[in-house]
């Protein structure tokens, strides 16, 4: 990175102590704003949701597994596509190593799609995946969570996405849901996030904020235009991350 300062390690530590100043600001910020997020108010699902696993039909508070939380990743698989969308894909690597950990936190983690379960167990295992995945063909539930877009809705030039009426280039959005389920059984809808608010899901963008390059997306035609599914990477680029 040409031109970039060179300093003496006494001055390298001043600037350091300098930004840590506005990390540890960052951090409390974030903090405040979890805990603002935790207090929004809920919705009650009253919809009876039904998904298809392996195991046969499953309705939304049998998703939760016996814990109490949920946290939906929707996955851009629409019916038809021959396979799951490459940013998707990138957000999902991150989801198997989290899943043991949330459940001794009262969380179930998973994903949906709108694809029939035939075309999610295919791309499932294609890419080596063992977090549960189910479908929600023939279901109103990607439509109600602004993550599917009628054919209707895409021919009038926008669609409700990210709590606003934008443009939006397919029939599949990339989105995370999160639900509460009470002593009662009683299930209510408590978040969602799309578009950006997704970054934090994706622990290898967290590693390249670290790095003098950060994530390099600038040049880019769109962010993750550098993406791909991991067994598409070539054998040079993976030799070259592994030194």
């Amino acid at each position: 990175m040409p031109g970039h300062p060179v300093v003496s390690r006494g001055e390298w530590l001043e600037a350091r102590r300098m930004h840590l100043a506005r990390e540890k600001e960052f951090t409390r910020l974030r903090d405040r704003l979890g805990a603002e997020r935790r207090a929004l108010p809920w919705v009650k699902v009253d919809k009876p949701y039904v998904f298809e696993r392996p195991q046969g039909t499953v309705t939304l508070p049998e998703l939760f597994g016996g814990r109490h939380q949920l946290i939906v990743y929707h996955f851009m698989l629409g019916p038809g596509w021959q396979e799951g969308c490459p940013s998707c894909s990138f957000l999902a690597d991150h989801i198997d190593g989290a899943v043991v950990h949330l459940a001794q936190r009262d969380v179930t983690l998973l994903a949906v799609s709108r694809a029939p379960l035939r075309q999610i167990a295919a791309f499932k295992q294609r890419m080596g995946w063992r977090f549960t995945w189910v479908s929600s063909y023939g279901s109103e539930f990607n439509f109600d969570y602004h993550v599917s877009f009628t054919k209707a809705q895409m021919a009038g030039g926008a669609v409700d996405y990210n709590f606003a009426s934008r443009e939006f280039p397919s029939e599949e959005a990339p989105g995370l849901s999160v639900f509460y389920k009470d002593e009662h059984g009683d299930v209510f809808h408590t978040y969602s996030a799309y578009a950006r608010g997704l970054d934090l899901l994706v622990g290898a963008y967290n590693y390249l904020d670290l790095a003098p390059k950060g994530r390099d997306e600038e040049a880019l035609a769109f962010t993750m235009a550098w993406v791909r599914h991991h067994d598409r990477y070539s054998d040079g680029a993976t030799e070259r991350s592994n030194g």
